[in-house]
């Protein structure tokens, strides 16, 4: 079959090393959708790749009867399994100040406005994402509610079978393994992929782990070796807001190892 990630920042074409795509090999062995099929100068979101996807999978049920999706971008994986809530909408006015106030206070401000506002949203928020972050801020200020109770709507029943399985490792293996990748990231060139994007660097997708702490080491406000360890620091803090998000699905969850016993699940509920 082919692949659809469900990946929100390897579907851009300028970033490589730093948000881990497949490799050469793998997208040529197997068709990939929504890898390298956007620009970082593009508007890409949840509502946009659940159109995306449907229409992938669409493809590929005319000729093969299963789909695999993969990634971690938990709000795309619910976007294409349930739909897209309706969202409020946002006086401009509203949407204008807060962008101004990030720009003249930075994340930092950001960052505590939500923790103080909507701190249900705040546990699993990607809190280095400043345009999701100014996006529930915005709702909560408008509304006075979170963003979290607009995404309780209705689900949508998709005409097909959706079967979820999640992969475990202990924390201590997987920070180890976050720890190796980041250090293989930049011995593979992130720093030089990081410095040909500066001059993006305020587009939403520049603000991903591993690109906006390089962005403070090129402009003089870290040793490199902190900018290093505060992305394995970063990166670790996402993968357990991942799997807090996660652990409130139905997924079906296994060791990587248990490659027959997933094999054997799938097959069950397929039948």
């Amino acid at each position: 079959t082919k692949i659809i990630s469900a990946d929100s920042r390897q579907c851009f074409q300028e970033l490589n090393i730093g948000v881990a795509k497949p490799t050469h090999e793998e997208l040529k062995a197997v068709h990939h959708y929504f890898i390298n099929s956007h620009s970082i100068h593009q508007t890409v979101n949840a509502g946009l790749f659940e159109l995306f996807a449907l229409q992938a999978a669409e493809e590929i049920f005319t000729s093969c009867p299963v789909a695999v999706m993969v990634g971690g971008t938990g709000l795309y994986l619910k976007a294409f399994c349930e739909g897209m809530d309706a969202m409020p909408k946002i006086d401009d006015d509203v949407r204008n100040l807060i962008i101004a106030h990030y720009e003249t206070k930075g994340l930092i401000w950001l960052q505590n406005e939500l923790k103080e506002k909507d701190p249900i949203f705040w546990q699993t928020a990607e809190q280095q994402n400043p345009h999701r972050l100014m996006r529930a801020l915005e709702i909560v200020n408008a509304t006075g509610k979170s963003i979290n109770e607009f995404r309780k709507q209705q689900k949508i029943e998709r005409p097909f079978n959706i079967i979820k399985i999640g992969l475990q490792l202990s924390k201590e293996e997987l920070y180890l393994n976050i720890n190796k990748r980041v250090d293989k990231m930049m011995e593979d060139g992130l720093l030089n992929e990081v410095e040909a994007l500066l001059p993006f660097k305020k587009i939403n997708a520049l603000q991903t782990v591993g690109y906006r702490e390089l962005v403070d080491f090129l402009e003089g406000n870290t040793m490199l070796e902190q900018a290093v360890n505060q992305i394995k620091i970063n990166t670790r803090q996402y993968a357990k807001r991942q799997m807090t998000w996660f652990k409130k699905e139905n997924l079906n969850w296994f060791l990587p190892l248990q490659l027959p016993e997933i094999i054997a699940q799938i097959n069950k509920e397929i039948q």
